[in-house]
């Protein structure tokens, strides 16, 4: 990771890991439809209004920051998309999924059902196009799915869900339930007696993100 020239305009565009391994399947999944804007790098804060210089610099600071060159890992980059609310909202949106840890012996199910807070005037709603969800490594599920979105963009994603015992890949589906199992395959413990990771939501219409580490431990011998 380095630092790139912000005094010109830079276009460094990579693939994340996630994109690597769909592009791996070399089965069609692999398909850029949309992108998004972060401002993962800026410090708000340094946005000084009362810069003697005048209103003109008031963002100097912000403007001569350096900017990080694009790296592959999608669960360090885009943490902070941009999204679009209605003027003079004072609160951002932030999702609950009314646990703060994930935490599942072996074989155990769990539905999460995320709710998005602060959102278009709502104490409490739930997201039109419902929310993303990735396991990082979904070798500790033995299911991991999204329902109750019935659009093509959630069916595809959940078709294509990789489930996989050799290799730490993510998985990412959509809903606005998530549904998860603990994997009952005690050669994923090695000589250890819990397996950890995380999972991340995002609610697809406000932006709002929230991880969350989960926790399997192992119950069976056999």
């Amino acid at each position: 990771m380095g630092y790139l020239n912000n005094q010109v305009i830079t276009v460094d565009a990579i693939l994340t890991k996630k994109g690597r391994e769909l592009l791996a399947q070399n089965d069609g999944s692999f398909r850029i439809t949309q992108f998004a804007l972060a401002d993962d790098e800026i410090d708000y804060t340094l946005y000084n209004p009362t810069n003697p210089s005048g209103s003109a610099y008031y963002g100097e600071a912000i403007e001569n920051m350096p900017l990080l060159e694009a790296f592959p890992d999608e669960s360090q980059i885009m943490k902070y998309k941009l999204a679009t609310l209605p003027r003079g909202t004072a609160v951002l949106p932030v999702i609950s999924l009314g646990l703060s840890v994930v935490s599942l012996p072996q074989g155990t199910a769990l539905a999460i059902d995320p709710q998005t807070l602060n959102y278009l005037g709502n104490t409490t709603a739930r997201e039109t196009s419902g929310y993303s969800a990735t396991i990082a490594d979904v070798r500790t599920m033995a299911t991991f799915n999204g329902v109750g979105i019935q659009s093509t963009a959630a069916t595809q994603q959940n078709t294509t869900s990789t489930t996989t015992l050799g290799t730490n890949v993510s998985s990412t589906v959509i809903g606005t339930q998530i549904n998860l199992r603990a994997t009952t395959v005690n050669t994923l413990f090695g000589s250890n007696t819990q397996l950890n990771t995380t999972l991340t939501v995002v609610g697809l219409d406000s932006g709002a993100r929230i991880t969350i580490p989960v926790n399997i431990t192992k119950t069976s011998t056999t």
